[in-house]
């Protein structure tokens, strides 16, 4: 792709993003000189002024990877709020970077593990904290 999506990313995000990511080295997290782009780029807004369609953190999402056309329904979590349920994405994982801040209809170009790309779109944000009026999550 040669033109990256517009991205949106509630300042609340952005404050815990830079922190968790401060707190990682490069060895812990390959991905973290792309994600701190994506937040540089980013357009940051209050989160009751984030549109209903947008990826959020503790959104749940239902996307694709357009190589291989599976679908797939996870929510967007800090890696403290992993488990085992498989219901999950981690905001380190490839694809848990690639989805904030992008909206319904959007699709983004994202390095992936061994020099790879995966291509990611954005069918539906199904929940939204925002949009739900979930401020203090």
């Amino acid at each position: 792709m040669t033109t990256q999506p517009r991205i949106i990313v509630s300042n609340q995000d952005a404050d815990r993003l830079e922190t968790l990511l401060d707190s990682l080295s490069d060895k812990d997290f390959p991905g973290k000189e792309v994600l701190l782009h994506e937040l540089d780029r980013a357009e940051n807004m209050d989160n009751r002024d984030i549109p209903p369609c947008v990826v959020t953190m503790n959104s749940t999402v239902r996307f694709k990877v357009v190589s291989s056309g599976e679908s797939f329904c996870k929510t967007l979590v800090y890696p403290k709020d992993m488990d085992s349920s498989g219901d999950k994405v981690s905001i380190l994982a490839p694809i848990g970077s690639a989805m904030l801040g992008l909206s319904e209809g959007d699709e983004i170009q994202w390095p992936a593990p061994g020099g790879k790309a995966v291509t990611v779109h954005i069918d539906e944000v199904i929940y939204q904290p925002e949009r739900s009026g979930d401020f203090h999550r």
